[in-house]
């Protein structure tokens, strides 16, 4: 396999994984702490657009991350990394709608998110470098 190839699926991954990660640290903290319940969103609003919004924060981070370590064509890595935050937002979406886990919207607005908070990282590093 080509090298640039190996680079440009590495930077996709490296960069899924940190948002992955630091959504998960961050959810277990809040709820080891009781912040948020164990395994549902029923909670205020105001504590669902929290949640919204740090994720939506380590969403451009990670879409950050993604450029950063693209080989070329930073900004086109980025929102790769946003089709697939996409597609599984949508499928967890479908995966869990009867599930009872929280609103319907809160999983709505991840998917809705994904592609903006992509093509924002990887603006941001693409302006920094230009």
């Amino acid at each position: 396999m080509n090298k640039g190839v190996v680079k440009s699926i590495w930077s996709v991954v490296a960069g899924v994984i940190v948002g992955i990660m630091l959504s998960l640290a961050t959810d277990m903290v809040l709820e080891k702490t009781g912040v948020l319940p164990h395994g549902n969103l029923y909670v205020a609003a105001w504590l669902i657009i929290f949640v919204i919004f740090y994720r939506t924060i380590y969403g451009v981070l990670a879409a950050y991350v993604t450029a950063r370590l693209a080989p070329q064509r930073p900004l086109k890595h980025a929102m790769i990394g946003g089709a697939i935050a996409l597609s599984v937002n949508i499928l967890g979406t479908v995966a869990t709608w009867n599930m009872n886990l929280g609103p319907h919207w809160y999983p709505i607005v991840l998917a809705v998110l994904a592609l903006p908070t992509a093509w924002l990282g990887g603006s941001l590093y693409t302006s920094k470098t230009n």
